[in-house]
């Protein structure tokens, strides 16, 4: 082979390493930091990997909110108008979070099912909800009206 091919063939194998590696740690760092959204149908029916951060939104449930009496810790249940998923947070929750509102909140998931979650996000006006809690609560009642059952107020 004539050296000058051999150097520009060198070359290029050593660009393709060099930017396969670049992929591949660009991948890998995704796979490690990414949030999947899970709605409380999807929790309850145990399509959660173990022990990864995710995100968990749906509508707060009227009269779960509890607060402890000493701290900042919370508890309440949030639902996708089929199933309840309870969250527990330690610390400020957000001004515009209430009751029969929406929220994501962000954490992981415990032995006995709760989200310990170590953010929470409340939505920002009246009409906006996340879209994966808005195809979620439409899917809920969707099916609920096929089943005959009446339609949830969440």
């Amino acid at each position: 082979m004539h050296p000058l091919r051999r150097k520009r063939l060198i070359l290029i194998l050593l660009v393709i390493i060099g930017v396969g590696a670049a992929v591949a740690l660009a991948l890998s760092a995704l796979q490690q930091n990414i949030n999947l959204f899970y709605t409380p149908s999807q929790i309850v029916a145990g399509e959660v990997p173990g022990d990864a951060r995710i995100r968990a939104g749906g509508m707060v449930v009227e009269g779960s909110l509890t607060r402890a009496k000493d701290s900042l810790d919370v508890h309440f249940d949030v639902t996708d108008g089929t199933h309840v998923v309870t969250i527990a947070y330690s610390g400020i929750l957000p001004d515009l979070f209430r009751e029969g509102q929406g929220i994501v909140a962000l954490g992981r998931l415990d032995a006995e099912g709760v989200l310990q979650a170590d953010e929470v996000l409340a939505k920002h006006d009246e009409e906006y909800m996340p879209p994966e809690v808005a195809k979620a609560m439409n899917d809920a009642k969707a099916k609920k009206a096929a089943d005959g059952a009446p339609a949830s107020n969440y």
